[in-house]
């Protein structure tokens, strides 16, 4: 047997099994988007609602199974919110828990004005008034994974049930 087979059978055999993937099912009417980045999963556009200026997003994330603690997370996700009122976004947030599949995702629910930067590290950030920001921590085999909705509070509103849909579709291969 040549050399260079026996060598690449042994890698073959050396070589871990492929890890779980994430997989869901997409709700009628979210567009994709193709990913701009190798942590990005899968990237969607939620159509915005009548009287909304621009569309909702989605993005599912996988860092390698890095990415922080639930409430890591959740501590990221509350700097990206600013209350109107001057409340701590700590104080408006709502966490709830989800069991599907074999997966625990935690959920985070924030209406408020967005403020994140505009890019990772930027200076620059948005100031986007009557937004809401939606999103998971999923842990299970193969994660974690991370889920960020955002858009305008309508929008947001709008595809709630298909969000929950997709939610509960979440389960790893």
């Amino acid at each position: 047997m040549p050399t260079l087979l026996v060598a690449s059978l042994a890698l073959l055999l050396q070589a871990p099994a492929a890890a779980p993937a994430l997989k869901f099912d997409v709700p009628q009417g979210w567009t994709s988007k193709p990913l701009s980045s190798k942590m990005r999963l899968a990237d969607f556009v939620l159509p915005r609602a009548e009287g909304d200026n621009e569309d909702a997003t989605l993005v599912v994330t996988f860092f390698g199974g890095q990415g922080g603690t639930v409430q890591a997370n959740f501590d990221r996700w509350l700097t990206q919110m600013a209350q109107p009122d001057g409340r701590a976004s700590k104080d408006v947030a709502k966490t709830s828990v989800l069991k599907t599949n074999d997966l625990t995702l935690s959920i985070m629910d924030l209406p408020g004005t967005f403020v994140a930067e505009t890019a990772p590290g930027s200076s620059e950030h948005f100031n986007k008034p009557g937004f809401h920001l939606r999103a998971a921590v999923i842990e299970g085999k193969g994660g974690p994974y991370f889920v960020r909705l955002v858009g305008p509070a309508r929008t947001v509103a709008k595809w709630d049930a298909a969000v929950q849909t997709f939610f509960k579709s979440l389960r790893v291969e």
